[in-house]
């Protein structure tokens, strides 16, 4: 009897050894000669699931993102407002190994993307995504009283993307200038910020 073959999850296994490459070698180490021998397959095997190292670190980006957004429904389940705004932000910043190689994947596609549309397109509508639901956990926290800013929504959620974004470039290059705790003091310290009006 013919062996299945679960297709998506060698796609993820794909991405997995992708990770571990770019960690080690940079974006231009990740060959899809050398992707494949992380991966424990041949490389011919690649073909099939990835015609071209852009397809890769397209569905790569996908794959951050839906795992990302698996967290943040776990961490910010029950929380609401100022809550539920530090918790989903922690999940994007670069607090753990996992989340800065979910960075050293980011960083590679959004150069892709300044030349390519449709990777552009699928970075918008996700940062679109994660806009419209902070500026929802911003309007609950206003409503419960948490808020004081004079500062608009927009322009608190467009500094929150500044930070959480700006956090995977700094932490993927010098990490030891930007460590962890660092990061959540950095976040926390605004949202003081934003709670008392300051």
């Amino acid at each position: 009897m013919p062996k299945v073959v679960d297709h998506d999850q060698r796609r993820v296994e794909l991405v997995n050894a992708t990770w571990r490459i770019i960690a080690r070698h940079g974006i231009e180490g990740a060959t899809m000669r050398e992707i494949a021998t992380e991966a424990g397959f041949a490389n011919g095997a690649l073909k099939p699931y990835f015609g071209t190292k852009d397809d890769l670190l397209t569905f790569a980006f996908g794959h951050v993102f839906s795992q990302t957004n698996r967290r943040i429904e776990r961490s910010t389940a029950g929380l609401a407002g100022l809550a539920a705004v530090r918790a989903y932000c922690h999940e994007i910043l670069p607090l753990d190994e996992t989340r800065v190689s979910e960075a050293r994947i980011v960083i590679p596609f959004w150069q892709k993307a300044l030349t390519n549309a449709a990777k552009a397109q699928l970075h918008d509508e996700s940062m679109l995504q994660w806009r419209l639901a902070l500026l929802g956990h911003l309007a609950e926290a206003r409503a419960a009283g948490e808020v004081h800013t004079t500062t608009t929504d927009t322009d608190v959620v467009g500094h929150l993307m500044n930070v959480v974004l700006g956090a995977q470039i700094t932490a993927a290059l010098s990490p030891d200038e930007h460590a962890p705790e660092q990061l959540v003091a950095q976040l926390d310290g605004y949202l003081r910020l934003l709670a008392t009006g300051d």
